[in-house]
């Protein structure tokens, strides 16, 4: 399965959000894309379009991050939103068709990812 994960650029995600997925099975067994890993060619758009899953760390606000999830619920793309449970969920996400976990750490994000995404292929 191709993933697309979005994120805010306002936080760790290199030690929070890649390091864990690209360290466990998830990577493994799935083609997963980073925005902020080979950016210079890096289409969003195009990525969104070609993915089989969009999942967008919530966890921090942010316009850019907003504005994919826009596009990817306008396209009618399977949509996930994780969050880490020290933050707040921002209320304008209940306006989106779209899932949404909640986890308490990156090793609880990791094991709540891989049952989602063990559930998708399952219904593919």
């Amino acid at each position: 399965m191709k993933i697309y994960i979005g994120h805010s650029r306002h936080w760790d995600y290199e030690r929070k959000l890649y390091k864990p997925i690209l360290d466990s099975e998830l990577s493994k067994e799935h083609e997963i894309i980073f925005p902020h890993i080979n950016e210079k060619s890096f289409n969003t758009k195009k990525i969104i379009e070609e993915a089989d899953l969009f999942i967008a760390e919530v966890s921090v606000p942010s316009l850019g991050l907003g504005i994919e999830i826009g596009r990817a619920e306008q396209i009618g793309k399977k949509i996930l939103c994780i969050y880490n449970n020290e933050y707040n969920l921002s209320k304008s996400l209940k306006f989106v068709k779209t899932d949404i976990i909640e986890y308490e750490d990156e090793r609880d994000m990791v094991k709540k990812l891989k049952v989602y995404i063990q559930k998708i292929d399952n219904e593919r």
